[in-house]
C-alpha cells in the first residue's frame, strides 16, 4: 500500500452543541461522508480540545468523522471546569454522542490521553467498537503520571527546570500538589501564568526536533488553561481509574481490530507503555515510528496513523 500523508483541508458539514448536565455543554462537529463509515476522534490531555488539523487523518470520501471537545476543553463550556469531570462520565459522554448521532457503532481513534479514553470505552462498549486506531500509549499508570512530573528531567533537563522553576523551592517536592493549587485558583492572573508554564513543558517535549509551531500553539491561553488545570485534576484523582485497570480488561476488546503506532523517542509517553499494551494484544499492529516523539503530526507518525485507517476501510 503506497504511503500517504495527511488529507487536504475540510470543513464540517455539521456542527453542534449537546447538553450534557446542569454545568457542561459539549461541542461536536462532523464532516466528511454523512453516509460513511463513523469515526470519532478523541484528542488528547486530557483538556487538549480538538482542532481542524485533526479531520485529516481520515479519507472525506469513505469517513463520517466525529469530532468533539471533552469536558473542560476547547469549545466545550465552561473551559477548564472540574466539576463532575470523571473518565466514566467521558466515557458516558461518548455513549450520548453516539446515541444522538443515530450511530450504532464507529471506530474509534486516539492519541496519548485519547489512546487511553479510547481503552476504557472500548473496555466498557466493546460492543460500539468497529476498530481501535491508537498512538503514543498512555495507560494510566502511576509510574506514567511520575515520570511527566518528575521523570522527564532524565531527558529534558531544560524543560524540566522551567516547569519545576516556576514553583517556589520550598513547594517543589511536591509539583503535582502545587500546581494544582495554583490551577484551581479562581484568579486568571494566579491560574493563567501556572497552566502556560504547564502546558509549554508539554509542548516543548513533544516532538523529536524542535518545533516553534507546537510551542506557540501550547502556549495560547484556552490550550493551556483546559491541558493544565485538566490533565492536573486527572492526575492527583489517579485518572478516576483503578491501578492497571485498562491492561487488566484487555481481554475484553482483545478481538477489535486495533493499530497502535508508538514514536520510538516520545518523552511525554514512553514507547514502554506501548511496549507493555502489544505484548498483551499481540493481535493489534504495532508499529514503532523509528524518528518521532511524541506528537501525531511528525511525518513518520501521521502517515502511519492514516495508512491505519486506511487499512479499516476493509471493514466498512
Amino acid at each position: 500500500m503506497p504511503q500517504k500523508d495527511l488529507y487536504p483541508d475540510i470543513a464540517p458539514f455539521r456542527t453542534g452543541e449537546l447538553p450534557l448536565d446542569d454545568v457542561h455543554t459539549m461541542y461536536f462537529e462532523e464532516s466528511g461522508n454523512p453516509d460513511g463509515a463513523p469515526v470519532v476522534f478523541l484528542h488528547g490531555g486530557p483538556g487538549a480540545g480538538a482542532n481542524a488539523s485533526h479531520r485529516r487523518f481520515f479519507d472525506p470520501k469513505h469517513y463520517r468523522i466525529v469530532i468533539f471537545d471533552q469536558r473542560g476543553s476547547g469549545r466545550s463550556t465552561p473551559l477548564g471546569e472540574i466539576k463532575d469531570n470523571t473518565t466514566p462520565l467521558l466515557i458516558d459522554d461518548m455513549e450520548r454522542l453516539r446515541r444522538h448521532l443515530s450511530i450504532e457503532t464507529w471506530f474509534v481513534f486516539g492519541g496519548s490521553w485519547g489512546s487511553t479514553l479510547a481503552l476504557a470505552y472500548a473496555e466498557f462498549h466493546p460492543d460500539r467498537v468497529r476498530g481501535l486506531g491508537l498512538r503514543g500509549i498512555f495507560l494510566a499508570r502511576k509510574s506514567e503520571i511520575d515520570w511527566f512530573l518528575s521523570g522527564l528531567k532524565e531527558l529534558a533537563p531544560e524543560a524540566w527546570r522551567a516547569f519545576s522553576g516556576y514553583i517556589p523551592e520550598n513547594e517543589r517536592h511536591d509539583l503535582l500538589g502545587a500546581y494544582h493549587k495554583r490551577l484551581m485558583h479562581s484568579d486568571p492572573k494566579v491560574h493563567l501564568p501556572a497552566a502556560r508554564a504547564w502546558s509549554l513543558y508539554e509542548g516543548s517535549c513533544s516532538t523529536l526536533l524542535p518545533s516553534p509551531e507546537t510551542i506557540q500553539a501550547f502556549s495560547g491561553d484556552n490550550l493551556a488553561l483546559g491541558l493544565a488545570r485538566m490533565e492536573a485534576h486527572y492526575f492527583a484523582n489517579s485518572i478516576f481509574l483503578p491501578e492497571n485497570f485498562l491492561i487488566e480488561n484487555i481481554g475484553r476488546i482483545r478481538k477489535i481490530p486495533a493499530f497502535i503506532v508508538q514514536g520510538r523517542y516520545d518523552l511525554v509517553c514512553p514507547i514502554r507503555s506501548a511496549d507493555d499494551l502489544s505484548r498483551l494484544w499481540p493481535e493489534a499492529r504495532y508499529q514503532i515510528i523509528p524518528d518521532a516523539g511524541h506528537s501525531a503530526m511528525e511525518p513518520g507518525t501521521r502517515a502511519a496513523l492514516v495508512q491505519g485507517m486506511e487499512r479499516f476501510k476493509e471493514l466498512g
